[in-house]
């Protein structure tokens, strides 16, 4: 399993790239970017379910940091993920991190 969760993060980081290399490449903006995420219904849902599940997710780490079931770098480490690749990465390296215990 560990070895899925292992696939999943480097996944989790070529798709959501590989998708904005491309946007990158057709003259996209940050500003563009936004615009688009949430032009229509269906792009709005999409985002705002990511949204709210990498909102969960982060909630849960403080928690788990508070606990202290996580040290100070590992939650470093999966805060860092979830805001610089996305939660496309953050949860399965959790996983990947975690399943054993």
């Amino acid at each position: 399993m560990k070895k899925v969760f292992l696939m999943m993060c480097l996944l989790g980081i070529a798709l959501p790239y590989y998708q904005l290399l491309l946007f990158i490449q057709g003259d996209g903006s940050m500003a563009q970017f936004w615009a688009e995420a949430f032009d229509s219904y269906p792009a709005s849902m999409l985002a705002m379910d990511l949204s709210v599940a990498a909102l969960s997710f982060l909630i849960f780490l403080i928690y788990q940091r508070v606990q202290r079931r996580i040290n100070f770098s590992q939650f470093i480490k999966y805060f860092v993920c979830l805001f610089l690749v996305g939660f496309s990465l953050a949860l399965p390296w959790y996983l990947y991190d975690h399943y054993d215990q």
